[in-house]
């Protein structure tokens, strides 16, 4: 039986299942020189470069949402704890 292959490209996708070593995740992570998105370490598709900025935008962006949205969940549950229920019973 022949061996698979552990990285290569499907339909424009980049895989790559080749056991992680800590310089392939560093290295892959921060590459000067290179676009906004680069092939992940270990998995199937792109992560984003650290090393240029636009990533530190979304990085932002995406935290900023995330820290709204907690921020609006907390304060509809004390809205919702502090109003009285009102109970309606049909009788028929």
């Amino acid at each position: 039986m022949a061996d698979k292959p552990t990285s290569g490209e499907i339909l424009g996708v980049p895989y790559n299942f080749e056991r992680p070593s800590l310089s392939r995740m560093l290295s892959s992570y921060w590459q000067p020189g290179e676009g906004m998105l680069v092939e992940k370490p270990f998995g199937v598709g792109y992560t984003l470069n650290l090393a240029n900025w636009r990533s530190w935008l979304v990085v932002l962006v995406a935290g900023a949402l995330l820290y709204q949205q907690e921020r609006s969940a907390a304060a509809a549950d004390e809205a919702d704890e502090d109003e009285p229920v009102e109970v309606i019973v049909d009788d028929e």
